[in-house]
C-alpha cells in the first residue's frame, strides 16, 4: 500500500470534513463552524445522510466562503449511515455514483460553484481499496455524471485509485488524522478497538505527522510513510469543529499551508 519517500516537509495540505450529515430536522455536523475552517467539503449526497435542502444549504454556505464542494458517495443505507458493506451490480453502483454527483451539482451550480471532486464514504470508501470491481463501477459513475477529468479523494494505493488512473481521472491521496491505521496502511475497521483516536493531543500529533513527516504510527507500533495531499477530519466526530480549527491552527504554527488541493 506504500512505498518509501524521501523525509521531506509538505509545504501545503488541503483540511477536509464530511459535511451535510443529516437528514430532516437531524443534524450530525456543525457545517456552519467547519466551513469556517476546512478548505474542502465533502458533502452527504443523500445515500448514507443528507436531503436536497441539506445540500443546497452546505453549497450556498461553502461557496460564500470559498471552501471546495465534493460529492461525498455512499452505498444507499441511510439507516446505517452508509457503513454497513453492501454487494451492489457494478452496473447499479456506477448509476446510483452518477446519481448521487449530479444531484450535488444541481445545488452547486445554483450556488454559484461546482462540484470540484468525488470522495466515497464509510463502506464503499473502504471496499473501493481492496475490491477492483467495485472500484471500477465507482469510477465509472464519477466518469458517466462528469464527462470530464473529476479528481477522486481516496487512499494511496488503493484500487479506486489505480481505476481512476487508469480512466485518466486525477487522483487526490489523503489521509486520516483521527482513524487508526493497520500495517499495509489501511484503516484500521470501525468495530475494531482503537479504531476512532478521539484524544485530541493525539489527533493533533498525528496531523502534524502526516504533513511534516510524511508518515503515520500503525496500531501496532510501526513507522507508514504516506504522501498525502488532503487530511481528513470526521464532522460528525463529538467537538469536531474545535478539533478541525486546532489541527489548522497547529498546522500553520508549524509553517504548513493550509489551502485546498490543486
Amino acid at each position: 500500500m506504500t512505498a518509501p519517500l524521501a523525509n521531506l516537509s509538505i509545504d501545503t495540505i488541503d483540511l477536509n470534513a464530511d459535511l451535510g450529515e443529516g437528514f430532516g430536522r437531524w443534524r450530525l455536523t456543525d457545517d456552519e463552524a467547519l466551513l469556517s475552517i476546512v478548505t474542502s467539503a465533502n458533502v452527504a449526497c443523500g445515500f448514507h445522510a443528507g436531503d436536497p435542502s441539506t445540500m443546497r444549504r452546505v453549497c450556498e454556505l461553502a461557496a460564500g466562503r470559498g471552501v471546495r464542494i465534493g460529492a461525498q458517495v455512499s452505498y444507499r443505507d441511510l439507516a446505517g449511515f452508509g457503513r454497513r458493506s453492501m454487494d451492489v451490480p457494478p452496473r447499479e453502483l456506477t448509476d446510483e455514483i452518477a446519481y448521487q454527483i449530479g444531484a450535488l451539482e444541481v445545488f452547486a451550480r445554483a450556488a454559484g460553484a461546482r462540484v470540484d471532486y468525488v470522495k466515497p464514504h464509510g463502506a464503499l470508501y473502504n471496499r473501493s481499496v481492496h475490491d477492483e470491481a467495485q472500484a471500477a463501477a465507482v469510477v465509472e459513475g464519477i466518469r458517466l455524471a462528469a464527462g470530464g477529468p473529476l479528481p477522486v479523494l481516496g487512499l494511496p494505493g488503493s484500487r479506486l485509485h489505480e481505476a481512476a488512473r487508469a480512466a485518466g481521472l486525477p487522483v487526490v491521496a489523503e489521509a486520516f488524522a483521527d482513524r487508526a491505521y493497520t500495517a499495509a496502511g489501511t484503516l484500521v475497521p470501525r468495530g475494531e478497538p482503537g479504531a476512532v483516536v478521539s484524544d485530541p493531543d493525539t489527533v493533533v500529533k498525528r496531523a502534524l505527522g502526516f504533513a511534516r513527516d510524511r508518515a503515520v504510527t500503525s496500531i501496532d507500533g510501526q513507522r507508514i510513510e504516506v504522501d498525502v495531499r488532503s487530511l481528513c477530519v470526521h464532522g460528525d466526530t463529538p467537538g469536531a469543529a474545535d478539533l478541525a480549527r486546532r489541527v489548522r491552527a497547529e498546522l500553520t504554527a508549524a509553517g504548513v499551508r493550509v489551502a485546498a488541493f490543486a
